[in-house]
């Protein structure tokens, strides 16, 4: 195995884009094998690799690490990214699950239906406006620190920005009721490693368009339409 973590997926965001952050977040170098064909898929699946036959797949440290929660786990412990204490890895878990829970209604966008994709994005706007900013603008208003958790840079303050971007994809200006994330937007994008991630010509993925659509369809032989929220 490589030493720089290897990374197993499609050439665009899905399930490993979180990924992507934290190990840019952690200012690790990683390389990837983007799956194209079926073959490619197949030859992983013969071969042992994916433990649960899915994607995304990372091999870091000797091991061949499936499950997104998994591998984002292990890469937050490891480069001291996952709270001093148990208590505050519990409040990083509890913030990370409610960004994973936004970035939900996001992440199979691509795939829906013209029409379901104008009812997808007027949702997402509604639960990231009514749901989940006001309890991050509150935590930070309340303790009054740069960070989320421990006034420590943490998984919980990239993952909350990966999912402030995405949103802002969908509508430019969701954050004009939310100062105190407007603040943190600024500040966590202008820590030197998520900046270098944020410049033009990184491991940073576009906005999903039809090509990767098309290519997840048929390495995956999904032939049934994704359903809106």
């Amino acid at each position: 195995m490589s030493t720089k973590p290897k990374l197993y997926y499609f050439d665009g965001r899905g399930k490993m884009e979180s990924i992507r952050w934290l190990l840019a977040a952690a200012g690790v170098e990683f390389e990837e094998e983007f799956l194209e064909t079926r073959d490619q898929y197949e030859k992983l699946l013969q071969g042992g690799s994916l433990l649960f036959q899915q994607v995304p797949m990372v091999e870091i440290d000797g091991m061949r690490m499936v499950q997104t929660r998994a591998i984002l786990n292990y890469i937050a412990a490891k480069y001291n990214l996952y709270g001093k204490d148990l208590k505050e890895r519990a409040l990083i878990d509890m913030y990370v699950g409610g960004t994973d829970d936004l970035m939900g209604f996001i992440i199979m966008f691509p795939f829906l239906s013209a029409e379901d994709k104008e009812k997808q994005r007027a949702l997402i706007i509604q639960k990231a406006t009514s749901r989940y900013f006001p309890v991050y603008e509150k935590v930070l208003k309340d303790h009054g620190q740069d960070f989320l958790v421990g006034n420590n840079f943490s998984w919980a303050d990239v993952h909350l920005l990966e999912a402030i971007l995405m949103v802002e994809e969908k509508k430019s200006d969701v954050l004009s009721g939310f100062p105190q994330l407007q603040a943190f937007k600024a500040r966590i994008s202008s820590i030197p490693a998520i900046k270098k991630f944020l410049e033009p010509g990184s491991q940073r993925k576009p906005v999903p368009d039809d090509k990767y659509v098309e290519t997840v369809r048929r390495v995956l032989r999904m032939y049934y339409d994704v359903k809106a929220n």
